[in-house]
């Protein structure tokens, strides 16, 4: 294989789709499958066969388009037209919008994405914020190739970097990748170039290179749409970095809840074995290399590297000491490089493009860019791609378009159940590996879960906690006792039992399941209280002193009322009631039956007048 060759897989395909006069990408990620894409996808197939434009018309299926509140997400050409939760309301009005935009050109107005205002509407990707804001790299095909079609992923320059690199030398390779700045993007930030140039002049044979794709923070879905949505990415990263370390098995470690990811890269994977990019004597340069896919249990630990390594040779997910790094003594005992999947997908780009070129991306010592999950109070929730060094209000307000319903920022909480919670004051600084770490927070894989008013910090530390709980695995005594123990604290706390001490209590156990637990996964663990007791005491303070809770979420510490004064007899708020307990004629002042009230909070939600209270 070569240049040349690669040049004539790619011309054969354009004359294949060159024909085609509109080209229509639906969004066919986990996100717009769950909305109905695919019952779009067919219906508007049908639809286009029925007016005679199957000819004439290309709808291919993509992975995920980034704007997943949103979805099913439609778009025409390169990007012209962006419609916006097509099918949702009803799926045969909407395709015969499609079609007549097919036709005619019509912009189906109802279909357009809304800026914050709900009046301007915005035609491309091009002028909406949340696109237009950010950076793509890793991200750049999702959303333009089909995922299964591996000529479409030639066609946009895919497996030309590998064609390069196999010209290079090893080192060559490392070199250019140590320079890069290029840091592990799983959670650890660790240099990529310095991992592999360890993992390169470790003794042992064979060698072996590990894709984690195991992702298990809540509200984190990166890893997931990049495997579903460019594939062949991971993998052409993955033969690169195999080919300067010297191995010849590569495994991609994916949670078994991962069903689309799953199908899509054993497509990529078989495909690529048909060209020859994997297998014996790749591209006749000497170099075998073969990747296996293996499916985990989804247990959170196993996004840990020894756990990993653990889980692929047949036993329990558990971690192990590292006195001998993986590098060195990784799977069966053998030299072993793990990467994150998002930090395979970078390579190839570096290579195409140069060291330079990535390392003038991003901040002194965080190059590139980073895939978020920005999830929560926000009102864009979806998939972005950022450079390095752009702020959180930036990533928040401008890309996310601000705080739901209007209310105020609260938080922010980055790096998944390890991660930490970052206030208000911070909101200009810089994204990065190091400045998340001063702050008590972290990188992680990339969940950033947005918080309003509305969130009690001492609850969202209870949740993380009880996570951490369920998914300990248990091995060592400071995270399986001690994780436990700082949630029977918090829980009594947010129950109304807190009591003296508790504080300090916490902070002790803090202390010492950081110092004593095995793996980072226990080490981190206390992060979400630390970093909720660093900013937010005060919250801790009124929950234990005053038995209240200042943002109305704890519901042992709450009570709802009507102020007879503001309501306006509306009726809203008891149409929401699930359980029915408040009463009121139309146009009279309603009340709540205390005894029956399960303090859920939508009253307080839906009420335009202010009438509801918490106290």
């Amino acid at each position: 294989m070569s240049v040349v060759e690669l040049d004539r897989i790619a011309s054969e395909y354009n004359n294949k789709i060159e024909g085609f006069q509109k080209i229509i990408h639906i969004c066919t990620g986990t996100g717009c499958v769950s909305s109905g894409a695919l019952k779009v996808f067919n219906r508007l197939r049908d639809a286009i066969d029925s007016e005679g434009l199957t000819e004439k018309v290309l709808v291919k299926k993509t992975g995920c388009h980034g704007l997943c509140e949103r979805g099913p997400i439609v778009v025409f050409g390169n990007d012209e037209i962006l419609y916006q939760t097509v099918g949702k309301r009803n799926v045969e009005d909407d395709v015969k919008l499609l079609i007549a935009t097919i036709k005619d050109d019509q912009i189906a107005e109802k279909l357009l994405y809304r800026g914050d205002d709900k009046t301007k509407r915005y035609v491309s990707t091009h002028d909406i914020p949340f696109y237009s804001g950010q950076t793509r790299l890793v991200l750049a095909l999702n959303g333009i190739i089909d995922p299964e079609i591996i000529e479409d992923y030639i066609v946009h320059g895919g497996y030309r970097a590998l064609v390069k690199a196999l010209s290079m030398h090893r080192d060559e390779i490392i070199e250019w990748i140590d320079k890069s700045g290029l840091r592990g993007k799983g959670g650890g930030g660790f240099p990529t170039g310095v991992k592999w140039r360890s993992c390169k002049t470790a003794e042992g044979s064979p060698r072996y290179v590990l894709a984690n794709g195991d992702e298990g923070d809540p509200g984190a879905f990166m890893d997931r749409s990049l495997m579903e949505g460019n594939p062949h990415a991971i993998l052409e990263g993955m033969i690169i970095g195999a080919y300067a370390i010297g191995s010849n098995q590569g495994y991609i470690y994916v949670r078994d809840e991962y069903p689309l990811a799953v199908e899509r890269l054993s497509k990529a994977i078989g495909q690529a074995r048909e060209y020859g990019f994997l297998g014996n004597d790749i591209f006749h340069s000497g170099f075998d290399f073969d990747i296996e896919i293996f499916r985990g249990g989804g247990a959170f630990v196993c996004g840990e590297s020894t756990a990993l390594m653990t889980s692929i040779e047949g036993q329990a997910g558990e971690p192990r000491a590292k006195y001998i790094h993986t590098v060195e003594k990784g799977l069966r005992e053998k030299p072993t490089n793990l990467n994150n999947v998002e930090t395979w997908a970078s390579v190839p780009e570096i290579i195409n493009k140069g060291w330079e070129w990535f390392s003038s991306i991003g901040t002194e010592l965080s190059k590139g860019t980073k895939v978020f999950s920005l999830v929560g109070k926000v009102n864009n929730t979806g998939l972005v791609e950022v450079p390095m060094g752009m702020t959180l209000k930036e990533i928040i307000f401008g890309l996310g378009g601000g705080i739901q319903g209007g209310k105020k920022f609260k938080a922010v909480q980055t790096g998944g159940p390890s991660g930490g919670c970052i206030p208000e004051e911070y909101l200009e600084m810089p994204v990065d590996f190091d400045s998340l770490t001063k702050l008590g927070s972290m990188m992680g894989s990339g969940g950033m879960i947005v918080m309003d008013e509305r969130s009690c910090m001492v609850d969202v530390a209870r949740y993380f906690l009880k996570f951490l709980v369920e998914e300990s695995c248990g091995k060592c005594t400071p995270c399986r006792e001690g994780v436990r123990r700082m949630y029977e604290i918090v829980d009594r706390i947010c129950s109304g039992n807190g009591g003296e001490g508790d504080i300090e209590h916490l902070e002790e156990l803090a202390r010492a399941i950081g110092l004593g637990s095995l793996c980072g996964l226990g080490q981190s663990a206390p992060n979400p209280v630390l970093s909720t007791l660093k900013f937010f005491k005060e919250e801790y303070r009124i929950h234990i002193e005053e038995k209240k809770c200042p943002a109305g979420v704890c519901k042992s510490l709450i009570t709802l009322h009507i102020n007879p004064e503001k309501c306006t007899g509306c009726m809203r708020c008891a149409s929401e009631c699930p359980v029915g307990c408040i009463t009121g004629e139309k146009k009279q002042v309603h009340t709540i039956d205390q005894t029956t009230c399960i303090k859920c909070g939508n009253c307080y939600d839906v009420c335009h007048f202010d009438a509801v209270t918490i106290e």
